[in-house]
């Protein structure tokens, strides 16, 4: 009971420190935070307006929701409940945690190690003028799958959520799909490179394998 009781807390503290205080507030699963008014809860959705344009409305189905706080009176009604059938396997502390992980990841980690990987592999697949250069930056993809994920302090909101495992599955979870991400990116700024010069240069034989 005192867990879920600082979960609602913590809830209600995020919504908070958000720009405005006396709107709605919608916690979508991805751990995202919109703040807006919510004018409809019918029909398997919750609709609101659109934050950058009030004239718009958003129509959110409830899959997608984890809990709606109302600022009138702080009050929270919850949409994720664990459900094992259908893949909800968390309890709802443990997905609130996760979702908060996922955030933080979100925000806070980089990894220009990645960067770096996904670049130098494009160079190398795209100077070959191959057919199969594109799919060596992709390469990067394994190599990346094999380094621990290390989480700073600093992207962390609140050094009591790494004391739960549900909180650094969600931060790795996001820090892996964000390094692949960043791998595809320096891939693909690495093939434009490699393939810029090696069309480039090909006409003048710079490389040996051309002669």
């Amino acid at each position: 009971m005192r867990y879920r009781t600082i979960i609602s807390f913590l809830l209600i503290l995020f919504a908070f420190t958000l720009k405005s205080q006396t709107k709605d507030s919608i916690f979508y699963m991805n751990g995202t935070i919109i703040t807006s008014k919510i004018t409809d809860t019918l029909l398997g959705a919750v609709t609101y307006l659109d934050p950058e344009d009030t004239s718009k409305k958003v129509h959110l189905e409830t899959q997608a929701i984890f809990a709606l706080r109302y600022a009138k009176d702080n009050r929270l009604v919850y949409y994720y409940t664990q459900d094992t059938l259908n893949g909800n396997w968390f309890t709802r502390d443990e997905m609130w945690l996760f979702m908060q992980g996922e955030r933080d990841a979100r925000k806070g980690y980089k990894s220009p190690g990645a960067f770096c990987t996904g670049l130098v592999g494009g160079i190398a697949g795209g100077v070959t003028g191959a057919l199969w250069g594109p799919v060596v930056p992709f390469a990067g993809m394994g190599v990346i799958e094999l380094t621990k994920i290390k989480i700073k302090h600093s992207t962390v909101s609140n050094p009591y959520l790494l004391d739960h495992d549900a909180y650094i599955l969600g931060y790795q979870r996001e820090a892996l799909f964000k390094r692949r991400m960043t791998v595809l990116k320096g891939g693909g700024i690495g093939l434009a490179i490699g393939f810029s010069a090696f069309f480039l240069y090909l006409d003048k034989g710079h490389w040996a394998w051309q002669k």
